[in-house]
Order: C-alpha cells, then sequence, then structure tokens
C-alpha cells in the first residue's frame, strides 16, 4: 500500500548546514584524466539534490528547472524548490561562484573540488585540504586505521609497470592522488592482458597529471554495500541507510537499490570511518563502498566524503512505497516529449519518484537527449522489474 506522502525526508541538507553555505554538485568545467563526464550529464547532475537540500541554497542549471520538473514535482505533492540558484554555461557558472563567494560572502560546499583560479580554498564551506585528503583513494589506510583493506600496492607511476607485472589476475588499478572521480570511472579492474593493455594506455595519457596508482586485490564480493552517515555539529554523527550498488564487472556504476538487511558489522564499520573522517575535520554526508565476501569479512574500496547518488533515495525513505526500491536515471532514445509523457504517466502512478529532469527541449538551437534521475518504488523486485520493461518499451514507441 502507499504510504501517506506528507512525511518528511529522513534529513535534509539544510539540517546539516549554515544558512550562508550554498551548494555544488557539479564537476568543475576543467576535466581531469579521471573524469571527463560529458557537459550535459554534468549539468544534469545539478538537480539531483533540490527535494533533499530543503532551504539550502543549490546551484541548478536553467535546463533542470523548467516547467517539466514543476510537473513532476507536482505530482507527487511537491512544489518547485525557491532555493534555486540557476547558471546556462562555464562562464555564467563560475561567474556564480565568484560573485556568491567574494560578493556576497556565501561559502560554497563543493561536490567536487574545482581550481583556485576559480575559488580559493578560504570559499569552501568545508576545508579544502580536508576534503582533498579524505577522498584520496592513496590514503584509505589512514581513514580506516587500517582495518578493512584489500591487499593493495601504492606505486610512483614511473614504477607501475614492473610493479603491476607481480600481480595475478583479476586485479584493480586506481589513481592515488588527489584527483577526484565517480562513477567507477577511475577505476580499473583487469582480468586478462587485454584489460591491462587497455589500462596502461589510459595511464600513460594521465601521466603528466598523476604522480600514483595503486595495484589492489579484486575482491570476489557477494555485496557491495554504500553505506552512509551525516554528521552536523548539532545532530552528531547519524546513520541515514545503506543501498546495494549496481554495478558491472568492469566497476561502472548504474545505481541503487534499497538493502533492508544489512549485516550489523557493516554498518559498524563504516561508522568507525565516519568517526575518523570526523575527527580530522569532515561534516555533511558520507558514503562508504563496502564489499563483503563470502568469509563474511569487509572491505573498504572507495571512501566518498561526499553525497552519493543514492543519498536522496536513502533520505527520501518515509515518502515511498514499503518494499523495493531502486535509484536510477535515464536518457531519452529520441522523442524528448514522449519521454517526460511516459515519465509523467508512472509518477502519476505512484511508482516512480522524480529526482531530477534535465529538459533537453530547453537547448532551442541544439538537438539534446533529455535526462531523469529517479527512484522506482513497489511492493517487490519482480514488480518494478515488470514496470521498468514496460516504461521502456514506451520511451521507444513510435
Amino acid at each position: 500500500m502507499t504510504k501517506e506522502r506528507s512525511h518528511r525526508p529522513k534529513l535534509t541538507l539544510s539540517d546539516l548546514y549554515d544558512s550562508s553555505v550554498v551548494y555544488t554538485s557539479r564537476p568543475s568545467y576543467i576535466s581531469n584524466p579521471w573524469l571527463e563526464p560529458e557537459e550535459h550529464q554534468s549539468n544534469f547532475l545539478t538537480g539531483r539534490e533540490l527535494i533533499i537540500a530543503n532551504h539550502m541554497p543549490v546551484i541548478v542549471h536553467e535546463a533542470s528547472v523548467t516547467d517539466k520538473l514543476k510537473q513532476l514535482f507536482e505530482a507527487v505533492g511537491k512544489t518547485m524548490p525557491t532555493n534555486i540558484i540557476q547558471f546556462n554555461d562555464q562562464q555564467s557558472y563560475e561567474q556564480t561562484l565568484k560573485v556568491l563567494a567574494q560578493e556576497e560572502n556565501k561559502k560554497i560546499y563543493f561536490q567536487y573540488i574545482h581550481g583556485e583560479d576559480i575559488l580559493t580554498k578560504a570559499h569552501y564551506a568545508l576545508d579544502k585540504d580536508i576534503f582533498v585528503a579524505l577522498n584520496n583513494k592513496a590514503r584509505i589506510p589512514e581513514w580506516t586505521n587500517n582495518q578493512f583493506l584489500p591487499r593493495r600496492e601504492v606505486v610512483n607511476i614511473e614504477d607501475f609497470e614492473a610493479a603491476v607485472s607481480e600481480w595475478s589476475f583479476p586485479f584493480v588499478l586506481k589513481p592515488g592522488d588527489d584527483l577526484p572521480t565517480a562513477g567507477g570511472y577511475g577505476v580499473m579492474i583487469c582480468y586478462s592482458e587485454e584489460d591491462l593493455t587497455k589500462a596502461k594506455t589510459r595511464i600513460a595519457q594521465a601521466q603528466s597529471e598523476t604522480d600514483t596508482m595503486i595495484i589492489e586485490q579484486k575482491i570476489e564480493a557477494i555485496a557491495n554495500y554504500c553505506v552512509q552517515f551525516a554528521y552536523s555539529e548539532n545532530g552528531g554523527i547519524r546513520y541515514i541507510g545503506t543501498s546495494a550498488q549496481l554495478t558491472d564487472a568492469y566497476g561502472y556504476y548504474s545505481g541503487n537499490e534499497n538493502a533492508p538487511d544489512v549485516p550489523k558489522h557493516v554498518i559498524e564499520a563504516g561508522r568507525e570511518i565516519m568517526e575518523i573522517g570526523v575527527s580530522k575535520g569532515y561534516f555533511g554526508v558520507a558514503g562508504f563502498d563496502l564489499l563483503l565476501d563470502d568469509k563474511n569479512d569487509v572491505y573498504a574500496i572507495d571512501l566518498n566524503f561526499r553525497q552519493n547518488g543514492s543519498t536522496s533515495m536513502l533520505l527520501l525513505e518515509p515518502l515511498l512505497q514499503q518494499g523495493y526500491h531502486k535509484f536510477y536515471s535515464y536518457i531519452s532514445p529520441g522523442d524528448n516529449e514522449q519521454f517526460f509523457a511516459t515519465i509523467l504517466k508512472y509518477v502519476r502512478l505512484g511508482v516512480l519518484f522524480p529526482l531530477s529532469y534535465y529538459d533537453g527541449e530547453w537547448f532551442e538551437n541544439d538537438t539534446v537527449q533529455s535526462r531523469f534521475g529517479c527512484i522506482w518504488h513497489a511492493e517487490n523486485k519482480a514488480t518494478v522489474d515488470t514496470l521498468e520493461q514496460q516504461f521502456l518499451k514506451e520511451i521507444q514507441e513510435k
């Protein structure tokens, strides 16, 4: 049975951050070898946290806050947020950051670090050096008290080829520096010489910007969790839930589903890591990618001291049907109007909760595919699977 939609989220971002803080989830327009997001995807990401932001101002691309999003929100009893600061291109985005920080004395809470030429570290809500250090994959042993670690080796990039030749397949390669990564894009899982050859090509291309590489044991996991916590000075550390990661064999992330029966020792491992992060000065939401193997051992493979894709799904749980929840996103296969009409149909059916909509029709002179971020919610996974297949068929129909 569908729950009443009047429930509040478990927590909102404005519960965690001072009123002088503005949030941006957009990666910098200046990419790096381990994070090269397509421009429309980066713009689409700016709307993902609108519902959970509550009163917290959010910097959002104009195409992510058109009347179509308003219609979707109204279909689930939500009004369009008023906490939106809009931009439409690189120049307006970077200028917006500078005006907010330098003229209006706002602090910016970044999802991804930006260059010092855009804003100096003095304007970060969370100390930039702490943020960078906690998200550096090479430093995971420090933030876990040397627990929960796969066998791993951190090597200088010039020594990488010699070091990796001593390893047996399968293994995982990751950059071991301060450059941000996302969605598994910076992770290279090698099952064969062919995989390793591709990885060596990528590493060679990154050599001018990356000093170290991590070679890590490939854990044969029976579960892949993202365990999430929030911290504020007033509220202390709060467990907000765990999702199961949806990834392919090469670690590329596509979404999450709820994980109702998470072993207690997995959650406690996440709490220990959060306590260490907080002791170093971290505040806000964090999610830790923890694997569980068939011996019931926990392994920390990535620590995301930032909001995660499934953060909204966990915080909005009181507003969703009891049962199965799936965080996912979709790109229009061609007909944007049909795409939107189909989405609206399923939202009104009470099985699809909208988070964000990037309106391709906003770009009057360019052909741009619309994008949609959402949560499926129904009694069980089988029901969602059936509904999703119907949805995918309908957005393709001519």
